[in-house]
């Protein structure tokens, strides 16, 4: 799981902070919706990431706390959206959004923020921010569509796979870091450095969290373990242990992707640990970080560069 440094609580506290005292749209019941997913908790890599990319310049992370939460806001919307697509009832621990307030409204609410969102950015922020979250957002439904044309597929490919994964999750960390170093006005060069940062960072932290829902309880995860299983979504861990497994691992796979949708998935994590899956899945995933971290090296020496730095390495626990 992502762990914070004091650098980062101290962030991590001024972005929860704004939430509570500055959030608010004009639909009373879209606030609320969105105000317990909030109060659910999350980790806020995005919104951090943004702060902790215009604080690499010399920025004061506090004048960019709006950009910020946008991101994560961002974030949220695509949750209540996808908690409908999955039909999904807990997120981060506490019933979906759905289960409280019906599929229509989720869907609404989801559509109401996402505009919501984009009226104050346009507002707000100068070219090219707007023209960067809007792609990103077109990038995130891509990957999205992508990723429910793969459904049930085990013969979806890494590449194929990493596609899916850079535009539904590593664009809109990408777009944090990209966005909080304009605004912190850094150079062209770090802007660049940064955006590439934040998509491999992303791609890593894509794979962690697919690794994630194989190894822990529900308890850590706030929603049921093996539930990429369960939906018969087809993630790395079994990717890579279709690849060196063998006929008989497949044949099981396959029964079990055949089979109706809530088959308990312990038998198939089994033998995706037995094929190397997981531990094929966190040399994967320490090959992103370190690409992401790579990325670092032509930013100015700085507390910020040292947080994005830890932030990375995290990934790897």
């Amino acid at each position: 799981m992502i762990q914070q440094t004091r650098a980062e609580l101290d962030l991590h506290a001024l972005v929860e902070e704004f939430f509570a005292t500055s959030f608010a749209t004009d639909n009373p019941l879209i606030t609320e919706a969105v105000r317990r997913m909030l109060a659910a908790g999350g980790k806020r890599l995005r919104p951090r990431i943004t702060l902790l990319s215009a604080q690499s310049s010399g920025a004061n992370p506090r004048e960019h706390l709006q950009l910020a939460a946008y991101m994560e806001l961002i974030h949220v919307a695509t949750l209540i959206h996808d908690d409908v697509v999955d039909s999904a009832q807990t997120r981060r621990g506490v019933n979906a959004t759905a289960v409280d307030f019906g599929n229509r409204v989720s869907v609404l609410a989801g559509d109401y923020l996402f505009a919501w969102i984009f009226k104050h950015v346009t507002w707000e922020y100068p070219p090219p921010v707007p023209h960067i979250l809007s792609g990103t957002l077109a990038e995130i439904c891509d990957g999205e569509v992508q990723q429910l044309r793969a459904h049930g597929n085990i013969g979806l490919e890494l590449s194929e796979y990493l596609e899916i994964v850079q535009k539904k999750t590593a664009s809109l960390f990408a777009a944090s870091a990209q966005c909080g170093a304009i605004m912190g006005g850094a150079r062209a060069q770090d802007v660049e450095a940064l955006r590439d940062f934040g998509l491999y960072f992303g791609i890593a932290f894509q794979m962690h969290d697919d690794l994630l829902d194989m190894t822990e309880d529900s308890r850590v995860l706030g929603k049921p373990a093996g539930h990429d299983l369960a939906e018969r979504k087809v993630s790395i861990p079994l990717i890579l242990a279709l690849k060196a497994g063998d006929s008989e691992f497949r044949t099981e796979v396959e029964r079990f992707y055949s089979g109706p949708a809530g088959d308990a998935a312990q038998p198939v994590i089994a033998g995706i640990a037995r094929c190397g899956g997981l531990s094929a899945t966190r040399e994967q995933t320490a090959r992103y970080v370190n690409r992401a971290k790579v990325c670092l090296r032509s930013l100015e020496n700085s507390a910020a560069r040292d947080g994005l730095t830890e932030l990375a390495d995290c990934l790897l626990d």
